[in-house]
């Protein structure tokens, strides 16, 4: 069930990051800034991941920190996968879909993934801290 649970907040993440790249796009448009919106677009939603996994990854309950670790490479994974998925199904080139993970090109998607999976880790010892007190 914890897995299932896991899921289920990564999923939550889909729509974040949809309207958070909507978003990218509308300002790059008004403003033609595409070149810092990305590093900003990828702080932006690594922040709303690590919100979103505070809020929600508590209701898992304690876990050991392997199982933490787990479920950040568990979401890198099919972080991984919907993005390619997503991308081939919209038409764009495996070079294309590599290019995202490049930050010399100003696209900072890497930082994204990082934090996706060590946020669940970085939640545990966060929340364990918490309930110390």
């Amino acid at each position: 069930m914890i897995w299932f649970k896991s899921i289920l907040i990564w999923i939550c993440f889909i729509p974040i990051a949809i309207l958070n790249g909507g978003l990218r796009e509308y300002l790059a448009m008004k403003w033609d800034a595409a070149f810092w919106l990305l590093p900003l677009s990828s702080i932006t939603l690594s922040l709303f991941i690590f919100l979103l996994a505070w809020l929600l990854l508590p209701r898992l309950g304690r876990l050991e920190a392997r199982t933490y670790f787990k479920i950040g490479m568990l979401w890198v994974v099919l972080t991984c996968l919907f993005e390619f998925s997503f991308g081939l199904l919209t038409g764009s080139s495996w070079e294309q879909l590599w290019a995202a993970y490049n930050p010399l090109t100003g696209n900072w998607w890497i930082l994204v993934l990082l934090t996706t999976g060590w946020t669940p880790l970085f939640v545990n010892k966060l929340s364990s801290r918490w309930r110390g007190f």
